[in-house]
């Protein structure tokens, strides 16, 4: 701790750029997700492909991913998109069936309805459906951000990342400076677990209702 507040500014230099990678590729994640998400709910074919595709890039090891990252997107240097993309590639694969099973779960009866009313697919997707889906999407982000926020320093192997460069410092130099990155990491974490928790119960107003 004592780290911590001497070296305030490289702390928060560090929790800053942290948070960038971590958050930047939850939120590409999920734009992609929603689509695919979509698509294999609708499609019992487009099912079979995704759902066991997801589930093999979220085997890949997060360090061979980012290693790899380089060659597949034609770089020779390793900077932080190598990060952000990997760290998308994990958040889509975690978050595919998790749409999906939201999806999945919106009664029949409430789609039937919104037809009835006249609702186009895009409408009642967008109005109806991917809103009664949003409980089970937001468990998804939730282990995708707290997943995000601990890979996030794996980066510091190739020199990138944030609060991973300060457990390599630490394990060179000083020890209490891989205790300002373990409690960096775990604040982080329960911060964005949080407020993801907070985004879900102003976004699903009618669940506090029927409670």
């Amino acid at each position: 701790m004592t780290w911590i507040f001497e070296n305030w500014d490289k702390f928060l230099e560090a929790s800053g750029v942290h948070l960038r990678l971590a958050v930047i590729p939850v939120l590409l994640g999920l734009v992609v997700a929603i689509p695919l998400g979509w698509l294999a709910n609708r499609s019992r074919s487009a099912s079979a492909v995704l759902m066991p595709l997801s589930n093999v890039l979220y085997t890949v090891p997060s360090l061979a991913m980012i290693v790899i990252m380089p060659v597949l997107l034609g770089s020779k240097i390793l900077d932080e998109i190598n990060i952000i993309v990997a760290l998308t590639i994990y958040t889509v694969a975690l978050l595919i069936r998790n749409i999906a099973d939201g999806l999945h779960s919106v009664p029949g009866h409430v789609v039937a309805a919104a037809n009835a009313m006249g609702f186009r697919p895009l409408r009642r997707f967008l109005t109806v459906e991917l809103p009664l889906a949003v409980p089970v999407t937001i468990a998804g982000l939730r282990v995708a951000m707290v997943s995000n926020i601990s890979m996030v320093s794996i980066g510091a192997l190739i020199g990138l990342g944030g609060y991973g460069q300060l457990f390599i410092q630490g394990f060179q130099s000083n020890e209490d400076i891989i205790w300002a990155g373990l409690i960096g990491t775990l604040v982080l974490a329960f911060i964005g677990d949080v407020l993801l928790q907070l985004a879900g119960r102003v976004l699903t107003p009618w669940v506090r209702a029927g409670r």
